[in-house]
């Protein structure tokens, strides 16, 4: 039996015609995209929403927000109203959390207290955005004697506690709300410089980089358009988890008697001012100590959520 064009006929030649099917051209709609195409920040917001502890977080911290926005709008006291006959009063209708030892509104305090507290924790990491992206991204992106240069002096700053340091800064300026803002701006920058370096390091080999520097794109230009841009992502997870670390910070300063100085009152004066009386007005501590707990545990389980859902190696 002969082959002709590589094709043996005596096996489909025995086949009946109508045992082929014409298949004809292939309609347009296979080849249409399904699934519209997303992007990287709508694929991490996507994965964000199915982290069930990362969205708890994100309310609470929405929450808190409003509450130190509006909060002291809809309690019906002010903050600095002191009626001696209301001193230390429980928890009641009249007063949700009760009173301090002057007979002021413990939850209206407490909202105006977020406001000091979170403003700390938010201008610390924009400080130390600011400062430790520029710093790190600078360091990797020279390189060389420079790298070494900028690096020692972080470790050198890195090897003594950050918290030792803070109470030296509050010591030699005085206790004050812009003073924490000017101490906390001074050290919290480190450990940004540190993974945004690093992060530099391994971007600045790659293509888009090279293709950057081929049409002329100065240090400058490279930095602040094209490396930064492509690390937001462990930028934005230290600066999420930065601002707890800011928080908790400025209520120990403020518990020691060396944070905000009166009569403005973090949640760390409060819960320092109630501590006098714990056994006997528990919830002078009790409330403060618990919007701290739940604003840090609420940064935590965002910074958690935001690690993973920014990390493209888990993308599907």
């Amino acid at each position: 039996m002969s082959i002709v064009n590589g094709v043996n006929p005596g096996v489909f030649g025995s086949l009946p015609d109508n045992a082929f099917e014409h298949v004809g051209p292939i309609p347009e709609e296979q080849n249409l995209i399904v699934r519209p195409p997303t992007t990287y920040w709508q694929d991490a917001w996507r994965r964000l929403k199915k982290n069930f502890l990362a969205m708890c977080g994100l309310y609470v911290i929405i929450f808190f927000i409003a509450l130190a926005i509006f909060g002291p709008m809809l309690t019906g006291y002010t903050y600095f109203g002191q009626v001696l006959q209301d001193a230390n009063k429980a928890p009641s209708l009249a007063h949700w959390f009760g009173t301090d030892h002057l007979g002021r509104d413990e939850l209206t305090r407490i909202f105006y207290g977020a406001r000091i507290s979170l403003s700390i924790g938010i201008v610390a990491s924009v400080i130390n955005l600011a400062v430790g992206a520029l710093y790190g991204g600078i360091s990797g992106l020279v390189g060389g004697r420079t790298d070494n240069v900028m690096m020692r002096i972080v470790d050198i700053i890195y090897g003594i506690p950050l918290q030792l340091v803070v109470i030296l800064l509050m010591v030699v300026m005085g206790s004050g709300l812009l003073n924490i803002y000017v101490a906390l701006g001074l050290v919290y920058w480190l450990g940004m410089a540190r993974i945004v370096r690093g992060q530099v390091l391994a971007l600045k080999e790659q293509e888009f980089v090279l293709a950057a520097r081929m049409v002329g794109a100065d240090q400058r230009r490279l930095l602040l358009r094209h490396l930064i841009p492509n690390t937001m992502g462990p930028i934005i997870v230290t600066l999420t988890l930065s601002i707890p670390q800011a928080i908790f910070t400025e209520a120990w300063l403020s518990f020691i008697g060396l944070g905000v100085a009166a009569p403005m009152a973090s949640w760390g004066v409060l819960a320092s001012e109630g501590v006098g009386g714990l056994r006997s007005y528990p919830w002078q501590t009790f409330f403060p100590a618990a919007a701290i707990s739940l604003t840090m545990l609420a940064f935590n389980f965002l910074g958690d959520g935001l690690r993973d859902a920014l990390d493209p190696r888990l993308r599907r």
